[in-house]
């Protein structure tokens, strides 16, 4: 019994030996076909920045997965400021103080009260929402949100950010702005019926 059991561990061993002098070949293989696996999207990406495959024109339509991609990202970026309260009330001082400010910085892409898109909004992609427009309002968005928007801007939106050219306060009066935009007393909508100036 003791001839059968040294057999087979010699036969055993023989067997691991000769399998992992094997291996060293596979492995090679298998690290080579690794990284030549991540390597290849790259590539791939790559060839189809540069052979024009990309849409960088306005008129393009947004790669798959693009919107999801932005979507995400923002909302990662401004997860810690979107509850941020506001320090202004929604009274009509500050509301009709806002309208003035979008007037001046955010209607030509954003357009006015029961205003058409200009052609600067529509030659923008993606395209600008109209945000005073009930169809395409942001006013179930928080204060928070939308005081980060008009502060950073949006990266490869057209969307600029205002910190340094706009006070803390009056981004916060466009904020309250657009959050009340389904409310608004009537003059502040008429001041926002106004051309740009």
């Amino acid at each position: 019994m003791t001839g059968e059991i040294s057999w087979y561990i010699n036969q055993t061993s023989t067997f691991i030996i000769d399998r992992a002098k094997g291996n060293g070949k596979n492995m090679k293989k298998l690290i080579f076909g690794f990284v030549v696996g991540l390597s290849l999207p790259f590539i791939m990406g790559y060839i189809f920045l540069i052979s024009g495959g990309m849409p960088v024109a306005t008129k393009g339509s947004p790669l798959p997965l693009e919107r999801f991609v932005a979507r995400t990202a923002i909302h990662a970026a401004m997860k810690d400021e979107e509850d941020k309260p506001s320090p202004i009330s929604a009274d009509d001082v500050n509301l009709l103080a806002g309208a003035k400010v979008y007037n001046n910085h955010c209607a030509v892409c954003h357009g006015t009260f029961k205003g058409e898109p200009t052609f600067i909004a529509m030659g923008l992609f993606p395209k600008p929402p109209q945000l005073l427009d009930p169809d395409d309002a942001v006013n179930d968005d928080p204060a928070g949100e939308a005081f980060w928007k008009i502060k950073n801007g949006i990266r490869l939106t057209g969307m600029p950010g205002f910190d340094g050219h706009l006070t803390e306060t009056e981004m916060w009066q466009v904020s309250q702005l657009l959050v009340n935009a389904d409310k608004l007393p009537e003059p502040v909508l008429q001041a926002l019926t106004l051309k740009t100036q």
